[in-house]
C-alpha cells in the first residue's frame, strides 16, 4: 500500500524537514489510497428496496414479511454500514453520512417488521420513515452540488421512504402500490449507479455518465495538488470537528 507524506501546509515533502520554514511544526500527514465503497453501498440499497417492493406489490406474500425483514437486517444493513465507514475513511462526508443513514434506516425497517404482525400497518414505522427521509435530505442537497448520480439515488430513497410512510399512516392501497413501484425504480437507478461508479473506479476515468461536476469532477480529472490543498482543514487533521 503506497502513501503520500504531506507537511501541514498541504504540500508533498520528500524528506523530513525539506522545504519547511522555521515556524513550521514537525508534523506529517499520511494519505493512503482506499477502494471506493459507493458501489457496495448502492448494491445493498438495491437489494433492500427491491425486497420491500416485492412485499408491497404482492410478489411476495405478506406471510413472508419476516423473511424479507431478516434479509434487510442480515444483508442490507451490514453492507451499507461497511460502505459508510469506508466513505468516512475516504474523506467523503456526504457519502459516508448518506449511506450510513440508509443503513440505519433499513435496519430499523427490518427490526420493526420482524417485531410486527405480517400484513398489518405500523404507525411508528410510518412516523420513523418521515423523519428518516428528512434526515437524508442534507446529504441529498450536498451531493447535488457535485455528485449527480449519487444525489439521484439518495433523493429517490428519501421519496421512497416518504411514500411508504404515507401508506403506513393512511392505509390507502394506492400509496402501497406507488411506494412499491418507486422502490423498483430506485433499485434500477441504484444498480446503474453501482455499475457506473465501479467501472469508473476500475478504469480511473468516467465511462458511463455519473453526472459529476465541480469538485467531484476535479477529484477524477484534476491535479493531485488540488486534492490535498485543503487537507489540513479536514476532520482528523484539524483539532476541532
Amino acid at each position: 500500500m503506497s502513501s503520500h507524506t504531506l507537511s501541514t501546509d498541504g504540500v508533498r515533502r520528500d524528506g523530513a524537514g525539506d522545504g519547511r520554514s522555521a515556524g513550521d511544526p514537525n508534523v506529517s500527514v499520511f494519505l493512503r489510497p482506499l477502494a471506493s465503497p459507493v458501489a457496495l453501498g448502492f448494491g445493498g440499497l438495491a437489494v433492500a428496496t427491491m425486497l420491500l417492493a416485492a412485499l408491497q406489490l404482492g410478489w411476495v406474500p405478506a406471510s413472508e414479511a419476516h423473511q424479507v425483514a431478516w434479509a434487510l437486517v442480515v444483508f442490507a444493513f451490514p453492507v451499507q454500514l461497511l460502505a459508510s465507514v469506508f466513505g468516512f475513511l475516504d474523506r467523503d462526508t456526504v457519502m459516508g453520512t448518506g449511506i450510513g443513514t440508509q443503513a440505519a434506516g433499513w435496519l430499523t425497517i427490518g427490526v420493526l417488521t420482524l417485531t410486527g404482525v405480517p400484513g398489518r400497518r405500523d404507525m411508528v414505522l410510518g412516523l420513523f420513515l418521515f423523519v428518516a427521509a428528512a434526515v437524508l435530505l442534507p446529504s441529498v442537497l450536498t451531493a447535488g452540488m457535485s455528485k449527480g448520480i449519487a444525489a439521484a439515488v439518495m433523493a429517490l430513497t428519501s421519496v421512497r421512504w416518504v411514500l411508504t410512510g404515507v401508506y403506513e399512516q393512511l392505509g390507502t392501497h394506492v400509496w402501497k402500490e406507488v411506494a412499491g413501484w418507486t422502490g423498483v425504480v430506485l433499485c434500477a437507478v441504484a444498480l446503474y449507479a453501482a455499475v457506473a461508479l465501479e467501472v469508473e473506479d476500475q478504469r480511473r476515468r468516467t465511462v458511463l455518465p455519473t453526472l459529476r461536476r465541480g469538485r467531484a469532477r476535479e477529484a477524477m480529472a484534476g491535479d493531485f495538488s488540488a486534492q490535498i490543498r485543503r487537507v489540513r482543514q479536514e476532520a482528523g487533521v484539524r483539532e476541532q470537528l
